[in-house]
């Protein structure tokens, strides 16, 4: 049978449902509007500002509201305003010095903020890449290796050194820091052109496509919260930051391809660890050349002599490794027939996806002997 409910105690639940409901929303509601409060107070810019010695016009009320748009948006990205803040323990004291170094203003630092959040691997639809985000044509220009196995603009410090001295160009160009930074996103003779049509010279009276007219304010928004995260909540320990990186650096020279686990074994590290210094370096080889590598601070002692070992019994191998291609033959079924990865194949050989194979081609194979083989095939060694 059914238990009937007293109507009474209906009411009484009823009535706690409500107060409770009505408690709730008060609290939400009253901590939204201390959040509000603290957000208002956060971007009420009262002081003077200005990028790199040059005044931000703040009694504009255009300049005004374009400002408080960027602090806005930045601050409601926290994830991002921490990594920025711990990352910058990292990378701003050597981008500082070489600023320092060149006489240039320390507020071209936060560029780096805008371009890329200081990522290494920071890639844009346009082709950018890098922590100052240099398109190819740029990149060569100012002296950074862009090839199909290095891309210095993933090296923090050979792209500091090209950005300053592009930077140093757009401010002879423009005369100002401020029309430096936006020729620096929009392209100098794109600035060039909307100065001499507008007839205006100054880039807060200047209108220029969306992503450059915010591109100043987005610089100034980092500016402003990361010289006093704690005024918006950022409260970070010593702890907290992430730590420079410590290395040494060696000289390596080479007339082949050497697999970077070499490099890491001479180093007595890892892969990982050679790949996480030495961004410019896209795949699994340096190549030929002569390169200036950073390897684990302290590993440097007896380098040259594990490295002249190690390359030398991995030349032997090597030599010893090699299958020549024969009709019929594809990446898939040699793959197969050695009984390694189709991956692995195509990496130990630097063979891209668009790469075909021809009767003839030698290949290397790191791998155990094939499960059929003829007997004119050439012994494969086992991979170390």
């Amino acid at each position: 049978m059914r238990k009937l409910i007293h109507p009474l105690f209906q009411l009484t639940i009823l009535f706690m449902i409500i107060i409770t409901c009505v408690s709730t929303g008060h609290t939400q509601n009253k901590a939204s509007q201390s959040t509000g409060r603290a957000m208002l107070e956060a971007i009420r810019i009262t002081e003077p500002l200005n990028f790199c010695g040059e005044p931000v016009p703040l009694n504009d009320p255009d300049v005004k509201e374009r400002l408080e748009r960027e602090l806005l948006v930045s601050l409601d990205s926290s994830d991002d305003v921490i990594l920025w803040l711990k990352r910058a323990n990292r990378y701003f004291p050597d981008i500082e010095n070489t600023l320092k170094a060149q006489s240039m203003p320390d507020d071209l630092k936060y560029i780096t903020i805008a371009e890329s959040s200081l990522r290494p691997l920071a890639f844009s639809n346009k082709g950018a890449v890098g922590y100052w985000q240099f398109i190819e044509s740029t990149g060569t220009r100012y002296g950074l290796e862009v090839s199909s196995d290095i891309d210095e603009r993933r090296n923090v410090y050979k792209a500091t050194q090209a950005a300053t001295k592009y930077l140093r160009n757009l401010y002879a160009l423009f005369g100002s820091w401020t029309l430096a930074a936006a020729a620096y996103n929009m392209g100098e003779d794109g600035l060039k052109s909307e100065i001499l049509v507008q007839k205006v010279n100054n880039y807060y009276d200047l209108y220029l496509n969306q992503e450059t007219q915010r591109y100043v304010f987005r610089i100034l928004a980092a500016k402003i919260i990361m010289s006093n995260p704690s005024k918006f909540g950022y409260v970070l320990s010593k702890d907290d930051f992430y730590l420079p990186r410590q290395f040494d650096t060696v000289e390596i020279q080479t007339h082949q391809p050497v697999p970077l686990h070499i490099i890491a074994q001479a180093a007595n590290t890892y892969f990982k660890v050679i790949k996480d210094l030495n961004p410019q370096i896209k795949y699994y080889h340096l190549p030929a050349g002569t390169y200036q590598m950073n390897i684990p601070k302290g590993s440097s002692s007896g380098f040259r002599e594990r490295y002249d070992q190690l390359i030398a019994e991995w030349f032997t191998l090597k030599n010893d490794s090699v299958y020549t291609v024969k009709k019929g033959d594809s990446l898939t079924g040699i793959a197969s027939r050695f009984n390694i990865p189709y991956k692995a194949l195509t990496i130990w050989n630097s063979i891209g996806s668009s790469k075909k194979i021809a009767p003839g081609d030698k290949l290397y194979i790191f791998a155990d002997r094939p499960k059929s083989v003829d007997a004119s095939d050439k012994t494969v060694e086992p991979s170390p």
